[in-house]
């Protein structure tokens, strides 16, 4: 990870914005009241913990990646922005993130997934980790790419061949297991189509 992104962290969000859609949709959503405990799982640059930190200015924001590379990124796009006392970052794979450890707290009220699930082989290790870091009540969110079965064959070759540069690799077992998960613990999980099939965002809570 640190060898893919050492260079591309310098221009990775003036890039990935033009298709990473329906992040900021998933980041609005969020539940969050004052003193909320927010993680995400392979926070990145940290781009979307800085928008949290300004719309959110009273929630305890977390943040781990396994790229050292991205957590330099991060850190110095949070010291620009004035926001490194708000954030807490460390770095770590999701299997084995304590965030006893590096944070010193046991649980989050929220935990979520942006565009990493399509980039992560064992990505139901990290859903299990999530969900088992989430107190009762707490909610998991993710975006990611959907299969892009609705696609014409001509884009869906192209788009998957283009993630495929940067070990991403949607898969249609994700969307579907997640949103069997929910269905089972969350009467009603928010589930929703971005950009007509091209991504999905997904919002449950675990039983209160």
């Amino acid at each position: 990870m640190d060898r893919m992104y050492r260079h591309q962290r310098h221009i990775y969000d003036l890039t990935r914005k033009f298709y990473l859609l329906g992040r900021d949709g998933m980041l609005d959503d969020l539940p969050a009241s004052p003193g909320t405990r927010i993680c995400e799982f392979g926070c990145g640059t940290g781009r979307n913990l800085i928008r949290l930190a300004r719309r959110r200015p009273d929630a305890r924001l977390f943040g781990f990646d396994v790229s050292s590379e991205m957590l330099t990124t991060a850190r110095a796009g949070l010291r620009r922005a004035g926001l490194e006392a708000k954030v807490q970052l460390a770095e770590a794979p999701a299997d084995g993130f304590d965030p006893q450890r590096l944070f010193g707290v046991d649980h989050f009220d929220v935990v979520y997934f942006s565009y990493v699930l399509s980039m992560v082989p064992d990505w139901r290790a990290a859903v299990d980790r999530a969900l088992g870091l989430l107190r009762p009540g707490g909610t998991l969110a993710v975006v990611d790419f959907a299969d892009q079965s609705r696609a014409s064959p001509l884009r869906r070759r192209a788009l998957l061949a283009w993630l495929a540069l940067f070990d991403v690799h949607p898969r249609p077992e994700i969307e579907v297991d997640l949103l069997t998960l929910a269905r089972s613990l969350d009467a009603e999980p928010r589930h929703a189509s971005v950009g007509r099939g091209y991504a999905y965002r997904l919002m449950f809570r675990m039983p209160g």
